[in-house]
């Protein structure tokens, strides 16, 4: 059986000593039916990417995007070292989910750092990061839109958004159903804020194993862009947020020009923070 897997000697003498004995284990062991050891063979290649070290791991995204895609570093739950650990690397811009984490967050690393708020922004929540989070990517109403230009106002700003667009299977995920958003921007309140730019779209795709349907709800979005760009905004709209971690590949063939890429960095978080 041992030919069946692809030498990786080579990078198994770089490999910690934990990792180098179950690979020895794994060799030795009883069990030589073909799919134990192909879900071992799985653990253990898995294992060689974790022993990456960050900096290979952010270096690694980055040559597999194009250049003109920019690269959002998804910290949440990550401790601020590792944030300072890819800022050293020379990553400046991360998003946060959270307003209250992004908070503490802020003052503990380099005052460059371009944060962007990506997650679910509860109305009440928006004073703690107006005074200096760059791009705000989830704007699902017009009432959110209202108070992130209130505070911007506040702060003597000027605060960067876009419009989450919902074209997933899952209902619990946020965003402006396309004909709703296609209303309201046809209604123009949106024009009033004058401490607010609408820079373009973001969306998060179904969470499946289905390529057809991510590509197919990539797809749709890119066509909301262009159609609302040109309606409305022009060249400043200019932003077009998807992809994550599992399908970000996708979404850039489909026209993405900002992806946001958290485990694949940073490893697995702990949501028990």
């Amino acid at each position: 059986m041992r030919q069946r897997f692809p030498p990786l000697w080579s990078q198994v003498v770089r490999l910690p000593k934990r990792i180098f004995s179950f690979y020895s284990v794994l060799i030795d062991c009883p069990y030589r039916h073909e799919k134990q050891i192909y879900e071992n063979y799985a653990y253990f290649c898995l294992n060689i990417k974790i022993a990456m070290s960050l900096t290979e791991r952010l270096q690694e995204v980055k040559a597999s995007i194009p250049e003109d895609v920019t690269l959002v570093a998804v910290s949440k739950t990550h401790p601020a070292e590792m944030i300072r650990e890819a800022y050293d690397a020379g990553q400046r811009i991360f998003g946060e989910n959270r307003p209250q984490e992004l908070r503490e967050k802020y003052p503990l690393l380099p005052p460059d750092i371009r944060w962007h708020m990506i997650g679910h922004l509860q109305t009440n929540k928006v004073k703690y990061i107006a005074p200096f989070v760059e791009l705000i990517h989830s704007v699902d109403s017009d009432r959110l839109l209202a108070v992130i230009d209130r505070e911007a106002a506040r702060n003597d700003r000027t605060i960067d958004v876009l419009f989450e667009v919902h074209v997933a299977m899952e209902e619990t995920k946020s965003g402006w159903a396309p004909e709703e958003l296609r209303s309201y921007l046809a209604g123009g309140a949106w024009r009033t804020y004058g401490n607010v730019r609408i820079r373009g779209l973001m969306a998060v795709a179904s969470q499946t194993d289905d390529d057809a349907r991510i590509r197919a709800e990539f797809t749709a979005v890119h066509g909301l862009f262009r159609e609302f760009r040109e309606a409305y905004f022009g060249a400043g709209f200019d932003t077009l947020s998807m992809g994550m971690t599992h399908d970000y590949p996708i979404a850039v063939e489909c026209g993405a020009t900002m992806v946001r890429i958290g485990s694949r960095i940073f490893g697995e978080r702990d949501y028990r923070k």
